[in-house]
């Protein structure tokens, strides 16, 4: 299958550069994953939409202020790095990605705002990719980003972070930092929306899959099959997985909120579909053909095109379906991507 395969044309109009004036205020398109059919709702509308039986699956990974901007010492010139997990176990060596990856060279060091000074060091596996270790002769923490960093937000949103985005590009449900890009499915939940669904009987349960390199990656092959993903590390509670296999074997629903739920899931489980608790690691990759163990229902943002989400969806609902549901998305005028209007497949 090739990449090219889940192109579409976007006007860059629609591309979302800002969140919703109100958090929740967002168009939903619900979309029939075996027939294909498309209706047209507003966010609010969601719990009617939910059979009260259903069990949702909602990833409350926080996202970190993972860009942060360094001074290179021998030049003066700024230097952005995307910080994107601890490789060693004392948490002073960090895995980055960085513009200009060849020119950073190990020895470099580069100067942060908070006057902490970082070094580059060597690893012959990173050579000739986008990423380089960066080492530090303190552990970095959460505290230290909170002083140096930025919210990452993504390469298709064509502005600085300001303020209003260490709220809006975070879930209000958010718990467990560790995302170098939000899960942006949940940026559409309130939490008067979280208690409508309570109201309703419908139970919620969650998952933590920090949102790596898969990400902000592109599919360079021309063959989707040769695409390689990065792991990303998940955990999966106790309580969470013994509700999903509940919910199976009583023949209820699980929804998965995000394509971070749904990729936590269904690595998660087990031939017959039986979710394990624990924590681990996957580089799972959905394309059409792959077949669902756990995920029922799935809600989502409209994703870009030729990416691994997109073909994520089309594994869930036909490729066919997704495109025409795209363009019919284009035609109504929906914004799309993190900051933009959201799906419902079911």
């Amino acid at each position: 299958m090739l990449t090219k395969d889940f192109y579409f044309d976007l006007p860059q109009e629609l591309i979302a550069q800002h969140p919703a004036g109100v958090r929740g205020e967002d168009k939903l398109m619900e979309l029939g994953r075996l027939n294909g059919n498309v209706i047209h709702h507003a966010m609010s509308e969601l719990p009617d939409l939910i059979d009260s039986s259903t069990l949702m699956i909602f990833n409350n990974s926080r996202v970190r202020r993972a860009r942060v901007y360094g001074v290179k010492q021998t030049t003066g010139r700024e230097q952005e790095f995307m910080f994107l997990n601890q490789v060693d176990a004392d948490g002073c060596v960090w895995n980055t990605m960085v513009k200009g990856a060849k020119k950073q060279k190990p020895g470099m060091q580069y100067t942060f705002p908070d006057g902490s000074v970082g070094t580059i060091i060597e690893d012959e596996a990173k050579d000739g990719t986008e990423f380089r270790d960066m080492k530090f002769d303190f552990r970095i923490t959460e505290d230290w980003f909170e002083k140096n960093g930025h919210i990452p937000l993504p390469p298709y949103i064509k502005r600085e972070d300001t303020e209003e985005d260490s709220e809006r590009y975070q879930n209000v449900y958010a718990k467990e930092t560790g995302s170098a890009a939000c899960p942006t499915a949940g940026l559409h939940f309130t939490e008067d929306m979280l208690k409508r669904l309570a109201d309703k009987g419908i139970d919620i349960e969650w998952v933590t899959l920090h949102v790596g390199l898969g990400t902000f990656l592109p599919v360079r092959e021309d063959e989707i099959e040769n695409h390689k993903m990065h792991e990303e590390v998940y955990t999966v509670p106790e309580i969470t997985a013994r509700k999903i296999n509940e919910a199976h074997r009583e023949g209820r629903k699980v929804l998965a909120v995000g394509t971070t739920s749904v990729r936590t899931l269904e690595s998660a489980c087990d031939e017959n579909g039986v979710v394990k608790a624990g924590t681990g690691s996957t580089h799972i990759f959905m394309y059409p053909g792959f077949k669902f163990k756990v995920v029922d229902e799935m809600f989502t943002n409209f994703h870009t095109p030729e990416s691994t989400l997109i073909m994520l969806v089309s594994a869930f609902a036909g490729r066919e379906h997704i495109l025409n549901a795209y363009n019919t998305a284009v035609q109504n005028k929906y914004r799309f991507f993190s900051y933009g209007d959201a799906m419902l497949i079911k």
